[in-house]
């Protein structure tokens, strides 16, 4: 693990939904602060904003390319998003959260669950925002992580 996959489980334990807990990760680094990034990508969670749809740690990621790329090349902003992607893919079918989770159906009047031990136990969550955070370092940062 590193200290941003950590960092990112922290934060998602802590509440942060999935697109807040990638995007905060980073964008405190790149001059945000974490407060700013949580309430500008709060509404991307549960496959923005709970249907189920884009995975908000997918999302969290493409902000971040923007973020970070001051210089502000679109064609460029989309390849590296389409990289990160690819390298989120390598380990996951899908960046569908309704895929990702196992689910058949999106029910919009369920509220979030609690974050107790056996939610941990049932959602993947952690480990597919660990896996953003990694695509993220790799292909944004240029860092290499198994």
């Amino acid at each position: 693990m590193s200290k941003y996959t950590e960092r990112a489980e922290a934060l998602f334990r802590s509440g942060y939904n999935c697109s807040q807990a990638v995007f905060c990760t980073f964008a405190v680094d790149l001059g945000l602060t974490e407060e700013q990034a949580a309430r500008i990508s709060i509404g991307l969670g549960g496959g923005v904003g709970r249907m189920r749809e884009v995975c908000g740690a997918i999302s969290g990621a493409a902000m971040l390319v923007g973020l970070a790329k001051p210089d502000y090349d679109k064609a460029k902003v989309y390849e590296t998003v389409r990289e990160i992607t690819e390298e989120f893919r390598k380990k996951h079918n899908s960046v569908i959260c309704k895929d990702l989770l196992g689910l058949k159906e999106v029910n919009f009047n369920e509220k979030p669950e609690p974050r107790t031990p056996e939610f941990y136990l049932k959602r993947p969550c952690l480990k597919i925002i660990c896996d953003a955070v990694c695509a993220i370092e790799k292909v944004l940062f240029k860092k290499e992580n198994n």
